[in-house]
């Protein structure tokens, strides 16, 4: 294995080839730009390879560890999936103020309007489905394979900060957090203003 650092936490390569555009050094600084080191408190290492436990997933978080597939094609895929994972972190110790009413509340707006939408579309599955908090493989299957997310990208702009989001309530919060660092705040307080509330709330509880 080969060993970096983001800040104090390992990073280890893991018996994998990485793609050209990627570079771990670079990688690392990238992430220590983005994120406060107190931030990443329950982040203890972080690895880089081919995990069976992923699945078809890009990364993961676990009892402490991201870990990253090290197929990704460029180093803002790598941080954008360990910016996300850093979010999933978070719920250890910020999971009240993820799991508010008012956030569960404009989540389950979304969704009702994201059905609307999908039936318009003439998509249809069963409705108890869109009122679910958590994930469910077969609500994922059928956004992701049925509808597709071309046309989800499409009718969920200004809906969810990206179609993933529309997933879960997990990742309503781990994509909002991630287009808070890596693309504009303002567009998340604009789509997602309770949402975008409480990620602030949980920034300014982590750094103080």
């Amino acid at each position: 294995m080969i060993e970096y650092y983001i800040y104090s936490i390992p990073v280890f390569v893991v018996e994998a080839e990485l793609e050209p555009d990627v570079d771990i050094p670079a990688f690392c600084t990238e992430v220590e730009q983005i994120l406060p080191a107190s931030i990443l408190k329950n982040v203890e290492v972080v690895y880089i390879g081919q995990f069976k436990h992923l699945g078809d997933r890009n990364a993961a978080y676990s009892n402490g560890g991201i870990y990253i597939n090290s197929a990704e094609p460029t180093n803002f895929d790598m941080v954008e999936n360990f910016v996300h994972e850093v979010a999933h972190s978070l719920e250890i110790d910020h999971g009240a103020a993820i799991y508010a009413s008012e956030v569960m509340d404009e989540f389950r707006g979304k969704r009702e309007r994201l059905r609307y939408l999908l039936e318009a579309e003439g998509y249809k599955i069963n409705p108890a489905l869109y009122s679910y908090m958590e994930y469910t493989e077969k609500f994922d299957n059928f956004l992701a394979n049925e509808v597709g997310y071309p046309l989800l990208l499409t009718l969920t702009m200004g809906l969810f900060a990206s179609p993933y989001g529309a997933t879960s309530l997990q990742e309503y919060f781990a994509n909002g957090f991630e287009k808070y660092f890596l693309d504009n705040p303002r567009r998340v307080r604009d789509i997602s203003p309770v949402l975008y509330t409480k990620i602030e709330e949980i920034i300014d509880a982590s750094t103080a």
